[in-house]
């Protein structure tokens, strides 16, 4: 599905957030970078977006690896990795979100924008997560979430149910998968309850940030 939406995953991500989902990114990268390089893992890393802004608000030095199991959504990421200059500090790669293939403590950071909600195992890609983050490291997943608000919920709804599937699906072709995009939203677990698997996936703290009214979450994890 992935595949098929590569090509306009960034153009639709832009036109539906209005542009917010940027914002969003650059909080998270504030809570990512320090004034030391680090070592970051990037995980469902998709098309780059997140990759390159950590990348630009680093220290020199900082070395990024992103993995991400469609082979579309990386050849449009490394094409843009490759527009950018920076190829010499992102390494995009496939891989399984839920099997990482690196040994423990191998990062300082792990980082996720939008993409935990489409783990089949939640449990068990956050637990790989703590496994290759270093001891003290941080982990900052950035996810859609429903507002609280009753009046916001119902609008969120109706934007999400209806409206985001029609523009989705008219700009990329593909109905399903802007159906598939909302539907996962609104089945990812309240933030209480991410913060408790990520507690149990072996972090020794967990907190979530409401960001524009709820609409998205900032998730943050110290191992």
């Amino acid at each position: 599905m992935f595949d098929n939406i590569a090509g306009n995953y960034d153009k639709l991500n832009h036109i539906l957030s209005m542009d917010i989902d940027k914002s969003w990114r650059r909080k998270a990268v504030k809570e990512i970078v320090s004034g030391n390089p680090l070592t970051i893992l990037d995980v469902a890393c998709g098309t780059g977006d997140f990759a390159i802004a950590i990348a630009r608000g680093s220290a020199p030095g900082t070395q990024i690896e992103g993995i991400d199991i469609s082979e579309g959504m990386l050849k449009v990421g490394r094409e843009k990795v490759a527009d950018a200059g920076i190829e010499n500090r992102i390494r995009l790669k496939y891989g399984d979100c839920e099997c990482l293939d690196y040994p423990e403590n191998s990062f300082d950071r792990v980082s996720a924008a939008f993409g935990v909600r489409n783990f089949e195992h939640l449990g068990k890609g956050l637990s790989e997560m703590g496994r290759v983050l270093k001891p003290g490291g941080k982990l900052v997943i950035l996810e859609l979430s429903v507002p609280g608000n009753p009046l916001l919920r119902f609008l969120y709804k109706l934007y999400f149910l209806h409206i985001l599937p029609a523009i989705g699906g008219m700009v990329s072709g593909d109905k399903a998968a802007y159906k598939y995009l909302p539907a996962s939203v609104l089945k990812f677990p309240r933030p209480d309850e991410v913060c408790r698997m990520i507690l149990s996936a072996g972090f020794s703290s967990a907190q979530s940030r409401s960001l524009t009214f709820g609409i998205c979450r900032m998730f943050i994890g110290t191992k």
